[in-house]
């Protein structure tokens, strides 16, 4: 484990996920049974809050990064580029272990689908957190896929009076005691109906906020944009019109987007305005992290770029 004599405070730490991507891009996505040639393969850094605390960094925020990496190859590119974007990272490296590997296949409409491989070794653990690197921040970001670990963090973090904001795709073992301990839970579009068993959306994420407690409970929905219930109205921003390169990264990229804006005290809408900025922004490069930019040129998007027309789908949710 990194050994460092003090924890500066910072605006936000982060407790999830790392990856090394593997992005290839194919015409189309390939047929069962079929042989497909590719004509290049790019290895690039990702990770779900990762890539969330390089965007924050990005826009000047002070960050803070809480995960476990390989003693590899992958792992060095992560502590490489974590030091260029000026993260605080604080990394436990496992000796003889893997980085976390993504392979990302990407059609020619952007969208991609993701195969993973984790070494179980690099789980990260309750025991491996430090409450100082959790509370020395003005708010937490979790992923959830180190159930037990997010929950603690999140935990201290509520302890502390921090905001605790999640990005969940998946109903990990425990998920519901993480939730508990979550303000601002923004999730992707089937979760809720998973997680509560209803089928309407707009009535799954009013239950999640009910049972919950959490300030704000949303789903993001690709060119819907997103949908956030705040316990008075639902709020509806449809994504930018963009062209569309890769959505590798895309919700990793709105979670910092929301973050950046909470942290800003803009009101709701302009918060969920920017998020949807940043994620239309980064999906116009290849890689989790291929388009952040500044602060400056997600405004001027959001300022120039037509939306998406609200679906019939979000529409009828409404």
């Amino acid at each position: 484990m990194d050994s460092m004599p003090d924890v500066p405070m910072v605006d936000l730490v982060g407790v999830g996920l790392n990856a090394t991507d593997t992005l290839i891009p194919l015409a189309a996505y390939p047929e069962r049974g079929s042989k497909v040639e590719y004509t290049n393969a790019t290895v690039m850094p990702g990770g779900q809050a990762a890539s969330t605390i390089v965007a924050c960094q990005t826009w000047g925020l002070a960050t803070r990064y809480v995960g476990k990496i390989g003693d590899d190859d992958a792992g060095r590119l992560h502590r490489r580029e974590f030091a260029r974007a000026g993260v605080d990272a604080r990394l436990t490296e496992v000796p003889n272990a893997a980085s976390p590997q993504s392979l990302i296949l990407v059609d020619g409409g952007g969208e991609r689908t993701v195969l993973c491989r984790r070494d179980e070794r690099l789980l990260l653990r309750p025991d491996d957190l430090d409450r100082e690197w959790i509370v020395q921040a003005r708010a937490l970001h979790v992923d959830g896929y180190e159930t037990a670990a997010a929950t603690a963090a999140a935990r201290w973090a509520r302890e502390a009076g921090m905001a605790v904001i999640a990005d969940l795709d998946e109903i990990y073992e425990g998920v519901n005691d993480l939730i508990r301990n979550v303000d601002y839970l923004i999730v992707s579009r089937d979760f809720p109906g998973r997680l509560t068993g209803e089928r309407d959306l707009q009535q799954a994420l009013r239950s999640i906020r009910d049972h919950y407690g959490c300030r704000l409970a949303a789903a993001t929905l690709g060119q819907d944009g997103v949908i956030a219930w705040d316990g008075e109205r639902f709020h509806v921003r449809p994504a930018y019109c963009v062209k569309v390169v890769d959505t590798t990264g895309a919700g990793d990229v709105f979670h910092a987007g929301f973050i950046y804006a909470l942290l800003q005290e803009w009101p709701l809408e302009r918060q969920l305005d920017f998020a949807c900025a940043a994620a239309a922004l980064n999906c116009r490069a290849k890689g989790a992290r291929g388009g952040i930019r500044g602060v400056e040129h997600v405004h001027t998007l959001m300022a120039n770029t037509a939306r998406y027309e609200v679906s019939q789908f979000i529409a009828r949710t409404i």
